[in-house]
């Protein structure tokens, strides 16, 4: 038994990175080429966070080798001199505050990890960070690494030292890849170096790495090393996080190394996928849309949780890699948005976009494909800022698909419908295709160039209008772009003429178009006449609310309520028509309590964001010394408040003619706000007479809290006490 439990210990052990710990289960990350590690953290801030992106992976940070025939190429950054971070992107300093204010947007920071081997053979000089090396007698003083720490020919096999055969295991894993130095991973030297290095990131807030050239180091050596990295940083992550490992095994089967061999120690890169998407979406060899629908495993691809997927990554962009011309870039700019939109909205492994900057294909000698082009840089080859015009595009030679709107919009998308499944596929046998994720979203892609996708579709989402996220955006309860109305039946009538700029729409549960642009349409009429919604007391009152309830760091408390059920009919889902809501206009101010008009039992109203889960509370005490009070910083002292700390607040003006005789339900729930959190409802209760200067009995049977409209509520989270006082 005993073994058993060590057995299944490791396997839990594994098995944990594979998961990218993103704040709020978020879906997708981008890789941010050759940024400026201050740039990035600007856009963790005012773009990433914002529009729901989980995490940056970063190009690697380590000190390497200034290469200037050809001039300062981006491959430069994979030939480290040292584990120092100091780059062209930055140093140390730059580094860490781009981790921190990322997290502190839930952004998420991947670092690309060279440890395979250092710089190529030949030569000597300073790094970018200025430590020497000289690659001709093996000697890195920064690291320290000497002669006894690479692998030797004799071990290779082979007279120069390089691979010569790539069908040869032992030539794959112990020779130069490309003439860099192999590093002896099987010496405890050299991997403690790795894992020093790696756990410094560790600390610093990182959440997991990309390792580059996986498949060239033994699983046995890098199991070692990840079985030696600390747990993630606790001031970021759950106590017991274990780093996310997504490793560069390019595998397009028949291969001497299978990606197979290394999936029991995180993920891997799937390049087949970005493989296939290219070779579909371009209708290469007969192939059609059509067939996307058993797109992953049935295909022969790593399943789910072993895969990273995406549609180009900056070696295949260049032709390297895997995929050839099949691979989908910046450049195939209408395809390219229609293979990340379907990427996005299918529910199949973790997803990667690409962000890129611009390079001359152009070159006079066929030899030379400029593929080596290094970042857009000033005439000292230092990297140039990432700038963003008026009209939220990137310049200065960045492209930033990341910010096409298709792409960064369907990045939500593939947030609102994370754990829903495939449903209601359709095709018609050939390049138009659509589905849904069962009642959370739904895509249409039209990729036949002379025919229009004219047809009436299931698309699983509950009735109303819905703004195509594909060529608008919300704004003020409207759309910007097409707006989508699906019928009581779930139906909707899809037009995509096959010339349109981007031939699909998208629709999900956070792009429906609010009635009334989200604003409070007054009392409506009863749906059942025969029950009219008693009308006293009258008018809008302040209304307080509070919850006592001591939470770890990462919960938030939200409040859903109204009249029950049972008391009321005409209730649903919408808040605007349920009879069972009650008007509410929040008097604390935030993000959080935006579009939360309703004080109802489903939670996200139309114009919410999909991550608050009802009326929203905030932390209060009754400690007149507190550095923070409600009225400044929207939490913490408030004279309200009479009873003590870890007393969360509702205050807002409510209209108390659709309580029930001036009573209406609560109940309180919390949400853990980072990955694996949980939600925790308050249980039954069964509340008695209530205390205070307002007190009295509940005017029905139920389960939930009773409040009183137009006074001071206090209850505990799972207690059955409570007061109402005047104010």
């Amino acid at each position: 038994m005993s073994m058993i439990i060590l057995l299944l210990a490791g396997l839990s052990g594994t098995l944990a990175q594979h998961a990218p710990h993103t704040a709020d289960n978020k879906q997708a990350i981008v890789h941010l080429f050759e940024w400026r590690w201050a740039d990035i953290a600007a856009e963790c801030e005012t773009f990433l966070g914002p529009y729901g992106f989980g995490g940056v992976q970063v190009s690697p940070p380590t000190e390497n080798r200034v290469i200037t025939s050809p001039n300062r190429p981006w491959w430069e950054r994979y030939q480290p001199i040292s584990y120092r971070l100091n780059t062209r992107s930055g140093n140390d300093e730059d580094f860490k505050d781009m981790v921190h204010r990322c997290n502190q947007q839930g952004v998420r920071i991947y670092a690309d990890v060279v440890i395979n081997h250092m710089c190529a053979d030949g030569g000597s000089g300073n790094g970018t960070g200025g430590s020497h090396f000289n690659a001709d007698s093996l000697d890195f003083p920064g690291v320290p690494f000497g002669t006894d720490d690479f692998t030797d020919c004799g071990t290779c096999g082979t007279s120069d030292c390089s691979i010569q055969n790539y069908s040869d295991v032992n030539q794959v894993r112990n020779c130069r890849w490309a003439s860099k130095l192999d590093s002896k991973l099987s010496s405890d030297y050299v991997r403690g170096k790795i894992v020093d290095y790696m756990n410094y990131l560790i600390s610093i807030g990182v959440a997991g790495f990309r390792v580059d050239a996986a498949k060239h180091m033994l699983p046995g050596d890098l199991a070692a090393i990840f079985g030696r990295l600390s747990d993630l940083n606790t001031a970021y992550f759950p106590s017991g996080s274990r780093p996310f490992i997504a490793m560069e095994v390019i595998d397009l089967g028949g291969e001497a190394i299978s990606s197979s061999e290394y999936t029991h120690l995180g993920r891997i890169t799937e390049f087949r996928y970005g493989m296939q998407l290219g070779t579909l979406f371009r209708k290469q060899y007969g192939q059609k849309l059509a067939y996307l629908q058993f797109i992953g495993e049935t295909w022969g691809m790593q399943w789910d949780n072993n895969a990273l997927v995406f549609v180009d990554t900056h070696d295949t962009q260049r032709g390297h890699g895997a995929g050839g011309q099949a691979i989908l870039t910046f450049r195939d700019s209408k395809l390219y948005k229609m293979a990340n939109a379907f990427m996005l909205a299918f529910p199949y492994a973790f997803v990667r976009m690409m962000s890129s900057y611009y390079w001359d294909q152009w070159w006079e000698d066929w030899r030379d494909k400029n593929d080596w082009i290094g970042p857009p840089a000033d005439g000292s080859g230092n990297t140039m800022g990432v700038s963003i015009n008026n009209k939220g595009s990137c310049s200065n030679g960045w492209i930033c698909e990341h910010r096409w709107r298709p792409n960064r919009n369907m990045v939500m998308f593939r947030n609102v419908a994370a754990g829903y499944g495939l449903s209601n596929w359709w095709d018609n046998r050939s390049n138009q295709i659509a589905f849904s994720r069962e009642d959370r979203g739904f895509i249409a892609i039209n990729n036949e160039v002379w025919w229009a996708l004219d047809a009436t579709l299931q698309t699983g989402l509950s009735s109303g209008d819905y703004c195509d996220v594909i060529s608008g955006d919300l704004s003020n309860g409207g759309c910007t772009g097409k707006t989508i109305t699906v019928g009581g039946d779930g139906r909707t009538h899809i037009y995509i003429a096959g010339d349109d700029e981007v031939p699909m729409i998208a629709i999900h549960a956070g792009s429906k178009v609010c009635r009334g642009n989200g604003t409070n349409p007054g009392v409506t009429d009863p749906v059942d006449p025969t029950h009219p919604s008693p009308i006293s007391p009258t008018g809008t009152n302040r209304t307080v609310v509070f919850i006592k309830k001591q939470t770890s760091v990462g919960q938030d408390l939200f409040l859903r309520g109204g009249v029950g059920y049972g008391d009321r009919p005409g209730c649903t889902r919408d808040a605007v028509s349920s009879q069972c809501a009650i008007p509410i206009s929040h008097r604390i101010k935030s993000s959080n309590t935006e579009g939360d008009n309703y004080l109802d039992w489903y939670g996200v109203e139309c114009g919410q964001g999909l991550d608050i889960q009802g009326s929203p509370l905030v932390w209060t005490t009754n400690n007149s010394n507190s550095a923070a009070t409600v009225s400044s910083q929207g939490y913490g002292y408030t004279p309200l408040n009479q009873w003590g700390d870890h007393y969360w607040m509702l205050d807002v003006d409510m209209d108390c003619s659709r309580t029930e005789n001036g009573w209406f339900e609560v109940r309180a729930m919390t949400i853990a706000r980072y990955p694996g959190g949980f939600v925790q409802w308050e249980s039954d209760r069964n509340q008695g007479t209530c205390g205070g200067t307002a007190g009295g009995n509940k005017p029905y049977s139920s389960g939930n809290h009773f409040a009183r409209c137009g006074k001071i509520n206090a209850f505990d989270f799972d207690g059955n006490t409570c007061t109402i006082n005047e104010f």
